[in-house]
């Protein structure tokens, strides 16, 4: 019999301490690969997850490749069956016991990753009716649940599911310059889209002798052209995974060249700063 258990999305987790998509064409800088999952990748997970939960693995079974539709060169799909730990982010009836499918990279031998009695972290949806079992929001939708990657995910959720949280990024609906009375004064406006509707803009200020500065704004107020976005933050991901790398032709643009140009180099600029939204996953 399975015990259900019925958590709320952040009761599991707000009392602990906290410890990815388009490329900007703009963003060039060298920087170190990443180790692990990036903040984009465990981000992207578990937002598109109802629920995330901390399991141990019990056994493994591969399943024979023809059976397997879809699987990626060099992996294998597993009927895994897991002790749930616990109900991380969601609500909804697990069971004390799971099982479901992954997909995992193989070695050269043909052999999967040794996860029998490791604790890992599931994204995933629930199975109507059957509270033993999980399906996941995509074939490899699991991570090891080592303390750092925990304590990540734990605040990525956070950011989600907090009042007032960036929506998603669907497009950019127009993107104006207003050149200001004295030379090198000006301000571009970045309309988003979103795909709850709500909204969202940048802001590029012009200052003579200074260089642009700019801010985001998830809301009907002015974004604060003091504090752009920092790296691997909601805000982050939401534009530097989903802008286009490219001004989409048909944007709606300032008329006359001259802003034209403005608000295009201003849109490069926002990218560059942003820098590239880096997965591994």
């Amino acid at each position: 019999m399975y015990t259900k258990m019925r958590l709320t999305a952040l009761a599991a987790f707000l009392a602990l301490p906290p410890a990815l998509l388009a490329i900007p064409a703009s963003a060039q800088e060298a920087m170190p690969a990443p180790a692990g999952p990036t903040y984009a990748d465990i981000a992207e997970l578990a937002d598109s997850a109802p629920l995330v939960v901390r399991a141990q693995v019990a056994r493994l079974v591969r399943v024979d490749d023809a059976r397997a539709p879809g699987l990626a060169p060099g992996h294998g799909r597993f009927y895994v069956t897991a002790k749930t730990r616990a109900l991380i982010a969601g609500n909804a009836p697990i069971g004390e016991s799971l099982a479901y499918l992954v997909d995992l990279p193989l070695d050269g031998r043909g052999k999967p990753p040794v996860l029998k009695k490791r604790d890992v972290l599931l994204f995933a949806r629930a199975v109507a009716g059957r509270p033993g079992e999980l399906q996941l929001v995509r074939p490899g939708a699991q991570l090891l649940a080592d303390p750092a990657t925990d304590a990540r995910v734990r605040a990525i959720l956070t950011e989600l599911l907090a009042p007032g949280a960036p929506a998603r990024i669907t497009g950019l609906r127009e993107i104006i310059h207003v050149p200001g009375n004295l030379a090198g004064e000006g301000e571009t406006q970045i309309f988003l889209t979103t795909a709850d509707q709500s909204a969202a803009s940048i802001t590029v200020h012009h200052r003579p002798g200074a260089p642009p500065a700019w801010g985001a704004s998830f809301s009907e107020l002015v974004a604060d052209v003091s504090r752009p976005p920092q790296r691997d933050t909601l805000q982050w991901y939401r534009l530097a995974c989903f802008l286009p790398n490219r001004l989409p032709p048909g944007s709606n643009l300032s008329d006359g060249a001259v802003n034209r140009a403005q608000a295009e180099a201003d849109y490069r600029t926002v990218l560059g700063d942003l820098g590239e939204c880096r997965r591994t996953l």
